[in-house]
Order: structure tokens, then C-alpha cells, then sequence
């Protein structure tokens, strides 16, 4: 089985932090989705596996669009595909944009998960952020979801916000919890640059936060997801059992997927594809029945590190007997001697067939697993 992301490119304002590919030309909303439907059939052949157990509408901000826009994009889906009844499909939305009246029709074409972008139950924060929306919008947004039968609700908060304290950051999590939502995901505020945060911190008009101040409100996420019976199933994603995002568990297990629209990123096991990241370009293309984009045949190399990166972020870590069989005693004996170094700084711990990243290495996982990389 496999999945389809659909990348909704476009947003009312830009986020202060956000470095994902958007636009705010909302007059090109139309045009775009003309050429994604032209697009979900000039890459059916991508595939491999074209039954679809999962979809997920991100963005951007998928929820500008109308229930009826939604709708046919999903009946150009099952038209192209075989997509599973019980497929689950995701959509991303702002907390301002969701009201009973249009939770009910997204509900009645088919979505049945909500990662709802919150960010912060801090007004301070949102309005340091740019979101254009309220913790109070956020709040009822999540309480409106339920209401109306949503009954698999994921939100994302950020850490690691300047001026955040460790004690703010534990009120975010607890309100959070309080809403009795099935799945959290989590990131640490990062500058990337080009972002206006990015501007302003090359400017010295605002400031990292340290080290140690990081490390306790990481700590302090992974406690208060334990608290409320959240699994720790990946770095950033927090769940109940029974609530882990399929879409996402099935890139962290090789699965295949197709991107659609500008700036997506595709992967059938032996090649990877980025759309083009530019809806000017996209569209340009599409009227000439081509993707524009970048193409990559995967290597050995890419493969085995493809494996470390996803395996490694998760609560199942690497199996070393799947590893010995899909790349062979090279690659295995380059894994055992490479991991001996973080076993004994307690970064890295084996168990039976398995070897994890532990909740000490958690924290610096990303340099770890660049460490192991085949090169």
C-alpha cells in the first residue's frame, strides 16, 4: 500500500519561522487546482503499489479551501487510485478557518484526521509567531472538531521560543492535554534562513534560547506526554495507543508515496522526485503536460541512510536482522562497529534484535544518525 501527500501551497500571511514552500496569491488558487488535477493522473504511473491507505492535505494552508474543492480533489484520487475505505485522510488547518458549519462538510466527504496548527496557547506568542489567529480560537477550534464527531485530532506546538519560560511551556502542554486530543506533535522553534525570525536574529533583535533551556523543555514534553498516556513514538510525535499517524509511520517505514503539488517530495523505493517549487513553474509545466521538478535514482548508499534517518527517529528503531538482509554484511558490519562509540556514551542502546536511540540521545539524535551515515 502506499500514500499521497497533496502540498496546498498557499497561506494568508507568512509565519515569522515557517521555510515551507507557500504563497499568498490566492488569486492563483484556481488555476493551481486545475493543474492538480491534471497532475494526479500524469503521475499515476509513479507508483508502484497504487492502492492508497492514506491521505494528507498539507500545506500551506489546506484549510482556505472549500469542502467542494476538497471533495473533488479526493474524487479525482479514487478515480486515478484504488483508495482503501478505511484510508486515513489528514488535513492540516488554521484554528480560524474552522467553523461547525464547515468541520461538518469535511467531515462528510471523507477526512477523518485534523492536525490542527496551534503553535502556542499564548496570545504573546502567536502574536510573535504571526499566526493570524487566538489561544482562544485555537482552543475552541479543537472543542468545535470534537463536537461535531472528529474523533482523531492532532495538534502542533512549538518550543524553544524566546522569552518562553519552562513553566509557560508546561501550561501550553497541560491546556493541551486538557482537551483530550489523540495525537501531539512538537517541534523546536528553528531559524531557518530567509525567515523573517531568521532576519531578526541575524540582526540581534532576537535571540536563541540556550542549550540547557532547550534540553528542560524537551524533558519536559516527553514527562508530560508520559503523564497523560502519550507514546513517544517518534522525536517530534506524541500519541494514545492506536492514534499514530499513519501517513507519517509509513515514511519512517520505507513505504511508498507520491507528493503532488509545488515543492512535494516523492519516494518509490528506487527513486525520489521534488516537484518544482514555484506554482508559477508548476503551472507553466503542467499546461505542457510535464512535472518540472528534480529526479534522484537512489544508490545503496541513499537507501541505507535513508534507513538510519527514518528507523532511528522512531520508538522501533533499527532491527538488525532487517537490516543484515535488505543491505547485506557490509553494511551491517559498518553499523555495529559505527554505534559501539554512542553505546557506551549511553546515546544508543541495544535490545534483542534492536538497537534505539535513547531518551538521553534523543536531544542530539539528528547528529547522531548524520554520524552513522554511509559516505
Amino acid at each position: 500500500m502506499s500514500g499521497i501527500y497533496i502540498h496546498i501551497p498557499f497561506c494568508k500571511k507568512r509565519c515569522h519561522y515557517c521555510d515551507f514552500y507557500k504563497s499568498v496569491d490566492l488569486l492563483q488558487v484556481d488555476s493551481f487546482l486545475a493543474a492538480l488535477s491534471q497532475e494526479i493522473f500524469l503521475r499515476k504511473d509513479y507508483l508502484n503499489e497504487r492502492i492508497i491507505s492514506t491521505i494528507y492535505f498539507g500545506g500551506g494552508t489546506p484549510s482556505i479551501l472549500s469542502a467542494k474543492q476538497l471533495c473533488e480533489i479526493l474524487n479525482l484520487i479514487k478515480t486515478a487510485y484504488t483508495v482503501l475505505s478505511e484510508a486515513e485522510i489528514t488535513m492540516e488547518a488554521n484554528p480560524d478557518d474552522l467553523s461547525a458549519e464547515y468541520l461538518k462538510e469535511i467531515k462528510s466527504i471523507g477526512i477523518n484526521r485534523l492536525s490542527i496548527g496551534i503553535q502556542s496557547f499564548s496570545d504573546k506568542d502567536l502574536i510573535f509567531m504571526g499566526r493570524r489567529h487566538s489561544a482562544m480560537q485555537a482552543i475552541e477550534a479543537v472543542k468545535m472538531s470534537q463536537s461535531v464527531g472528529f474523533e482523531n485530532i492532532s495538534i502542533d506546538l512549538i518550543y524553544g521560543i524566546p522569552g518562553m519560560s519552562l513553566q509557560q511551556w508546561k501550561e501550553n502542554l497541560q491546556q493541551a492535554f486538557q482537551l483530550k486530543v489523540q495525537h501531539l506533535s512538537a517541534y523546536h522553534l528553528t531559524f531557518h534562513k530567509g525567515t523573517q525570525f531568521w532576519k531578526q536574529l541575524t540582526k540581534g533583535v532576537i535571540h536563541e534560547i540556550n542549550e540547557d533551556e532547550s534540553i528542560m523543555q524537551f524533558e519536559m514534553l516527553i514527562e508530560e506526554a508520559q503523564k497523560n498516556d502519550f507514546v513517544h513514538y517518534e522525536i517530534s510525535n506524541f500519541a494514545l495507543d492506536g492514534f499514530f499517524s499513519r501517513h507519517n509511520t509509513s515514511y519512517w517505514n520505507q513505504t511508498e508515496y507520491l507528493g503532488l503539488g509545488p515543492s512535494a517530495h516523492s519516494y518509490n523505493k528506487a527513486t525520489r522526485f521534488w516537484n518544482v517549487s514555484s506554482v508559477k513553474k508548476y503551472l507553466q509545466h503542467i499546461d505542457n503536460k510535464t512535472i518540472a521538478g528534480r529526479f534522484e535514482t537512489l544508490s545503496i548508499n541513499d537507501k541505507f541512510n535513508d534507513y538510519l534517518l527514518t528507523r532511528l527517529r522512531t520508538c522501533w528503531g533499527i532491527s538488525k536482522n532487517q537490516l543484515l538482509q535488505q543491505f547485506g554484511s557490509k553494511y551491517f558490519q559498518y553499523f555495529e562497529q559505527k554505534i559501539i562509540h554512542y553505546i557506551s556514551l549511553g546515546f544508543i542502546e541495544e535490545s534483542n534484535d534492536n538497537v534505539y536511540i535513547t531518551k538521553k540521545g534523543l536531544f542530539i539524535s539528528d547528529s547522531i544518525i548524520e554520524e552513522l551515515f554511509y559516505v
